[in-house]
C-alpha cells in the first residue's frame, strides 16, 4: 500500500471519528472544525500526490516530503498557541471563580454568626 493511501485511509478515518465525537458532544465543534479542515487537506493531498510535488517547487522546497513535515510543524505549532490561550482563558475564569466564591462564603460566615443565637440571651 502506497503512503498516500495509507495517509488517505487515515484521514477519512479521522473525519469519521471526528464526526461520532461532535455527535456525542465529546468536542466542541471550534476544535473539530481544524482537525477537519486538516485531515480533508491531507485527504486532497492522498488523492492527488503530483500535487504535493508541484507544490513543493512553487515553494522552492527540494522534497515534498519535507514540505509536508514543515506543515505539520505548523499545524502543530498552531495547535500548541491555540490551547495554550483557551487554558490561560480557563486559568482565569477558575481563579475569577475562586474569588467570587471565597466572598460569598465569607457572606455567608457573616450572616450565620448574626443569626446565630449567643448564649446568655435570655433565650
Amino acid at each position: 500500500m502506497s503512503g498516500y493511501y495509507f495517509a488517505l485511509a487515515c484521514c477519512i478515518g479521522l473525519v469519521f471519528f471526528l464526526v461520532v465525537l461532535l455527535r456525542r458532544q465529546r468536542m466542541r465543534e471550534k476544535y473539530a472544525l481544524m482537525w477537519i479542515v486538516v485531515s480533508v487537506t491531507v485527504c486532497i493531498l492522498g488523492a492527488f500526490p503530483g500535487v504535493v510535488g508541484d507544490i513543493a517547487r512553487t515553494v522552492g522546497v527540494e522534497t515534498p516530503s519535507n514540505l509536508l513535515f514543515a506543515l505539520a510543524l505548523l499545524v502543530l505549532l498552531g495547535v500548541s498557541i491555540q490551547l495554550s490561550v483557551e487554558i490561560t482563558e480557563l486559568e482565569e475564569e477558575s481563579r475569577t471563580l475562586t474569588e467570587e466564591v471565597a466572598l460569598l462564603r465569607y457572606d455567608v460566615e457573616q450572616l450565620a454568626a448574626v443569626m446565630v443565637p449567643h448564649p446568655g440571651d435570655g433565650e
